[in-house]
């Protein structure tokens, strides 16, 4: 007779539950799965056995609030926002306790995570964008059909606004792109994206030159031997291209995504808009923007007027 689940087989149905059901990204999984393996392994150390799942539904809020302060207090303590992300992470894992393996625990609710001031987006200016988009086409060293690729990845990201996994999730179907594109992004939440004549030209003269044949259903973006290419390639090809261009370390593949943004409210554009562009839950999340930009024309005020 089998005996009852652990809280280590707990933790990896949860995390099968979501990257199978929920689509959670690579990176969600491990930051997700790290924490979970931290809490648990606090956790029997603190009682001295290894815990069960009903061991887990009876955590109490103190012992919650102790594994906070371990987290701030270890060898490597993490920052507020880190230590924000992982309780974010267990309680995620408490809720599928809940729901899948009968043990509700009431105890997380009485804890709060430390405050995080939510930072501004730091975006670059057009004239940076047009510069990192533009840059790869000064190497010598790269191929033809690398170049187009790279410069078809960061005209998405500024022009459509995606996320890295946003553009290298995009399928050899979706080339030739339409007026719009249809993402699907955190959370499986779909959104329209209108494509810019830019962008569209972009991705088709990648599409020409690639010197490889896909299926439809195959990634469109490849890396040189290939495979699919992958975040930390685009997020290597904008550190190199910073250092070219001297831009400063905020200068990421994000900020492309914060700069469309940006550039999309100094324009005249609304906070609504720009929330489905982006495809944020909540429009608190997108109202960051609006710090920029009123810091960006208190920035041009003092520049331009002679009393200031």
């Amino acid at each position: 007779m089998a005996g009852p689940v652990t809280a280590r087989e707990a933790r990896a149905l949860w995390l099968e539950h979501l990257a199978n059901e929920r689509r959670a990204s690579p990176r969600t999984l491990e930051a997700y799965g790290f924490a979970a393996a931290r809490y648990i392994a606090f956790l029997e150390q603190h009682r001295g056995e290894a815990l069960t799942v009903q061991d887990l539904a009876g955590v109490t809020a103190a012992e919650v609030r102790a594994w906070l302060a371990h987290l701030r207090q270890g060898d490597k303590p993490l920052s507020p926002r880190s230590m924000s992300q992982a309780l974010s992470a267990i309680r995620t894992f408490h809720r599928f306790l809940d729901r899948r393996l009968d043990a509700p625990n009431a105890a997380l609710a009485l804890v709060r995570g430390p405050r995080v001031k939510p930072g501004a987006p730091r975006p670059v200016t057009e004239d940076q964008a047009r510069g990192m988009i533009e840059e790869p086409a000064l190497d010598p060293d790269r191929e033809e059909w690398e170049v187009a690729r790279d410069q078809a990845v960061l005209t998405l990201l500024y022009g459509c606004g995606l996320r890295i996994s946003e553009a290298l999730s995009l399928k050899r179907s979706d080339a030739p792109l339409g007026d719009s594109l249809r993402i699907t992004g955190k959370g499986s939440k779909m959104r329209l994206v209108p494509v810019l004549p830019a962008v569209r030209d972009a991705v088709d003269l990648y599409v020409e030159q690639a010197p490889f044949i896909l299926e439809p259903d195959e990634p469109l973006f490849r890396a040189k031997r290939g495979g699919p290419l992958s975040p930390r390639h685009v997020q290597a090809t904008v550190q190199n291209l910073r250092g070219r261009l001297g831009l400063p370390p905020s200068a990421t593949p994000h900020a492309l995504r914060h700069s469309f943004a940006t550039h999309l409210l100094g324009a005249g554009a609304d906070l609504r808009s720009i929330q489905e562009l982006l495809g944020h839950a909540s429009l608190s999340t997108t109202q960051r923007y609006t710090e920029v930009d009123a810091a960006a024309l208190l920035s041009a005020y003092q520049a331009a007027h002679p009393r200031a």
